[in-house]
């Protein structure tokens, strides 16, 4: 091991003269040391590096040394927040670095002033009670200095605001734009350029590839190092972006910006017409799909309403190209319309034409609007293809990339075999501050009866604990019935999904006395509680992965036309890796403790169990309630180090 490295993270370092609480890891320095050298031979390196070990400055600390460009990939903007603001800066101020830093989110992050302009004129779905949302808008574009919207209060991400006060690609009128020269976007974007280490997230950095592969101008700057954080949610986020949709919204956002068109030029009689009608085939191909809510596979069979208004869809965009090719050159406005026909042609093809065998077609339908989606079972070649890791380095990390030990599921769904892995045990003493409680009696998961007679024993262990609890499901309708089970319990504060936003529950959680939230697929990964206040995760079933999800499905008939074994080779390891992540919310510190509850009995009375077991850091294993409530009658935890 190099001499920097371990001085710099040693007891007698600048680190641990810099922040209180710093103690030398001998996992640290070796998932530093292992990145140094992937950065210096240009190498491609895969870490699981296990809460605790903190991999955050094991890989932002021989990046900044490298003197090289770095990309640095995060899961999601909070984190990409959490590097650009805390991380990075606590980092150059240790080692007494001054490095140019930037970060970069997509552009709906991003105060569009023309957007905005349109929006105070009116054009915002005419919503009253978005009037005060947008007079705070309003205010904050005048004071902020990048029109990042994360800081405005006053907007969440889900405001149907939102889109009409930022762009998209769509809609964006580049250099065309007359509010070019105050466009936070495009600052945001030459200050990533410029800089030595750019913060992004996995989306901006898929979204970017596509951008390339479609012939336009980059977005983000190439690199010599890449580095992906939270690197398990890589294979998902591109089998999104390397496929087709068309969605509703992107017709009717289209049609509203047409008419506006029109009638800023007002001498385009004929447009509006056409506009109105695009209008009425997207909200038909939203009513031809139905009610409630859903993910569902593309027909097998020809279903006349919904190919009447593919059709529909099909013809409204056809009718617009004549005329929108006779008015070119009257306004950037309306260049960009046709542009945008354009590409919705030729994103709708997909479904009109007969399926291809490595896509699978799918339907999302919401409250308000649809979207069709095509997408690669496989997307090992397209990551590879479009992202060539040649005179790169590499570093994909998480604590969650290893099954049993070992990266083949991720190698395989990205393409990378030829690289060097390194799996490393987080730094927490699970043996001592942990516990596997495996009750006895319950029926199998299938059973109607399973979520009634979960509650019941998950009762007591809530009780032990004082409530301070996390409930996992792997489902909205068993969520939904164990929430009915649990009212009666005035004991406990519940917090509920889909009740609240996601946020508003956890600042509850925190504060409130004996509180248990029941959760599905968003509190299993990226939430952190820290200290006592979480000190019970629940999981109602092992999460396998419904065969009915579309994508799912798709890629197992795909591996089953390859010779493969759909159940080792993908649903398996790809429920191991998110019962980790569950597992993972319930320490978070040195001085947290905890109990991990898991209802499903064919953790131990199937084979496959033994392979969830040995993914899991090694801790207690009891099936006696009695232990539990022992656990949680020792002593309370201890300050955790930072």
């Amino acid at each position: 091991m190099s001499a920097s490295i371990t001085e710099l993270l040693g007891a007698d370092g600048p680190l641990a003269e810099a922040l209180p609480g710093f103690a030398p890891r001998e996992t640290q320095q070796a998932m530093a040391q292992a990145v140094e050298d992937a950065v210096a031979e240009r190498g491609t390196l895969l870490v699981e590096a296990g809460t605790g070990t903190g991999k955050t400055f094991a890989y932002l600390l021989p990046a900044l040394q490298s003197g090289r460009k770095v990309l640095i990939a995060t899961g999601t903007r909070a984190l990409q927040d959490q590097l650009f603001h805390r991380d990075l800066p606590t980092l150059q101020r240790a080692l007494g670095l001054s490095v140019d830093t930037a970060l970069l989110k997509g552009r709906a992050n991003y105060l569009c002033h023309h957007r905005l302009e349109r929006a105070a004129a009116g054009d915002f779905g005419g919503d009253l009670a978005l009037h005060p949302a947008l007079a705070a808008v309003s205010s904050f574009a005048g004071r902020s200095p990048d029109g990042d919207l994360d800081a405005l209060e006053e907007l969440s991400p889900q405001s149907s605001l939102r889109p009409f006060v930022t762009s998209n690609a769509d809609n964006c009128l580049g250099q065309e734009c007359p509010n070019i020269g105050d466009c936070f976007l495009l600052k945001a974007r030459r200050a990533a350029q410029q800089a030595d280490v750019v913060v992004v997230n996995h989306h901006l950095f898929f979204a970017d590839l596509a951008l390339k592969e479609s012939g336009f101008g980059e977005v983000l700057p190439d690199a010599d190092v890449f580095i992906f954080d939270e690197a398990h949610l890589l294979p998902d986020v591109a089998t999104m972006f390397f496929g087709t949709s068309l969605g509703s919204f992107q017709l009717t956002d289209l049609a509203r910006d047409l008419a506006a068109e029109a009638a800023q030029l007002g001498d385009l009689p004929d447009l509006p017409p056409l506009a109105q009608a695009l209008s009425q085939a997207a909200a038909g191909l939203h009513t031809a799909l139905g009610d409630p809510a859903r993910r569902e596979p593309w027909p097998q069979q020809s279903v006349p309403k919904f190919t009447a208004a593919l059709k529909g869809v099909q013809l409204a965009l056809a009718d617009l190209t004549p005329p929108l090719e006779a008015f070119a050159g009257r306004s950037s406005g309306l260049d960009n319309c046709q542009e945008r026909v354009a590409l919705l042609r030729e994103h709708l093809q997909p479904f009109l034409d007969e399926a291809e065998v490595d896509r699978v077609r799918w339907i999302d339908v919401r409250q308000r609007s649809c979207t069709l989606h095509a997408s690669p079972v496989d997307i090992a070649p397209l990551f590879n293809e479009r992202f060539p890791r040649h005179a790169r380095a590499c570093v994909f990390t998480s604590g969650t990339l290893a099954v049993a030990g070992e990266f083949g599921h991720f190698v395989q769904r990205l393409g990378l075999g030829d690289a060097r892995t390194l799996a490393l045990p987080g730094g927490f003493d699970y043996q001592t501050r942990a516990m596997l409680y495996l009750p006895t009696g319950l029926p199998e998961p299938s059973d109607p009866g399973y979520t009634d007679a979960l509650v019941a024993a998950a009762l007591p262990v809530l009780r032990a604990s004082r409530g301070r609890a996390f409930m996992l499901f792997t489902s909205h309708n068993a969520l939904r019935r164990a929430a009915t089970r649990l009212r009666g319990y005035d004991e406990f504060t519940l917090l509920v999904q889909g009740e609240r936003p996601n946020s508003e529950l956890l600042t509850q959680f925190r504060r409130a006395q004996a509180p248990v939230l029941l959760g599905t697929g968003s509190f299993w990964q990226g939430v952190d509680v820290r200290g006592e206040a979480l000190s019970c995760v629940i999981v109602d079933k092992l999460p396998f992965a419904s065969p009915g999800e579309p994508i799912v499905a798709g890629r197992i008939a795909y591996l089953r036309r390859q010779g493969a074994d759909p159940f080792n080779d993908y649903q398996l390891p790809h429920a191991v890796i998110t019962l980790k992540q569950g597992l993972g919310r319930l320490i978070r510190d040195a001085g947290d403790r905890g109990v991990l509850m898991v209802g499903d009995k064919r953790l131990r009375a199937r084979g496959y169990g033994r392979v969830f077991l040995r993914s899991l850091p090694a801790m207690p294993i009891s099936s006696e309630l009695a232990d539990v409530q022992r656990f949680f009658e020792e002593p309370a935890f201890e300050e955790s180090a930072p």
